[in-house]
């Protein structure tokens, strides 16, 4: 039997759509998380890059910050979290926002940093204070790189928070130690694809965000690079 037949055939089922443990549950716990770590990681990440951006200083610690972040085993730091804090929401969260803040914070310093020094010159010609050149016209600018951080971050997020059910969590992971667990591989197939499909997704989404908060010239000069 194929992989997809396998999917097809767990997805079809109607107690996968019912109940605490099923699909529609799953599916909420996992965005919770997926969000929670999101916004809290863009929090620290997109001031910190448009300030050093802007400022050009810290651009050292900014790249080595961002590889070092990089370097961390996922699970390794879960294991370590839930040692020194026990169960809970808490130990998921810090190593998911450990993930998203490297692609954020390297790619919103290097959009502000790309930002024509020209543009930046005729701002300040015309009476623009510091700040306003950064919100006025170089976050403007490097909006099409500050959106692909995010995205970037948000499919690694929606595609690593199954390591919640590690630890006795919820999500779509769920599905995954579960089946597992019992040598139930109908199941462990139809978590892993719907974690597949919802990366997709966010991919999408991402991509009409970027369609609708980014003018055609921008986009369009972002694509010709």
């Amino acid at each position: 039997m194929s992989v997809l037949q396998l999917f097809l055939d767990w997805i079809s089922q109607p107690a996968q759509w019912t109940g605490p443990e099923g699909i529609p549950a799953r599916l909420a716990e996992h965005l919770w998380y997926s969000v929670v770590a999101l916004a809290v990681a863009a929090a620290v990440a997109l001031p910190a890059g448009l300030a050093i951006g802007h400022t050009g200083r810290g651009a050292f610690l900014v790249v080595n910050s961002a590889n070092a972040a990089r370097a961390l085993p996922t699970l390794g730091l879960l294991v370590l979290v839930v040692t020194l804090v026990g169960l809970g929401l808490v130990p998921v969260l810090v190593p998911l926002i450990a993930l998203a803040i490297p692609p954020i914070l390297v790619n919103t310093y290097e959009g502000i940093r790309q930002v024509d020094a020209d543009l930046r010159d005729a701002a300040e010609g015309m009476g623009m204070t510091g700040r306003e050149v950064l919100l006025k016209v170089e976050a403007p600018v490097a909006l099409p790189l500050i959106l692909l951080g995010l995205r970037t971050a948000a499919i690694q997020i929606v595609a690593t928070a199954t390591i919640a059910a590690y630890v006795g969590l919820g999500g779509l992971g769920r599905f995954i130690f579960d089946g597992l667990a019992r040598r139930d591989y109908e199941t462990v197939v139809g978590g892993a694809a719907l974690v597949a499909l919802l990366a997709v997704l966010t991919e999408i989404v991402f991509a009409l965000i970027q369609r609708l908060v980014v003018s055609p010239g921008i986009r369009h000069r972002a694509a010709a690079r």
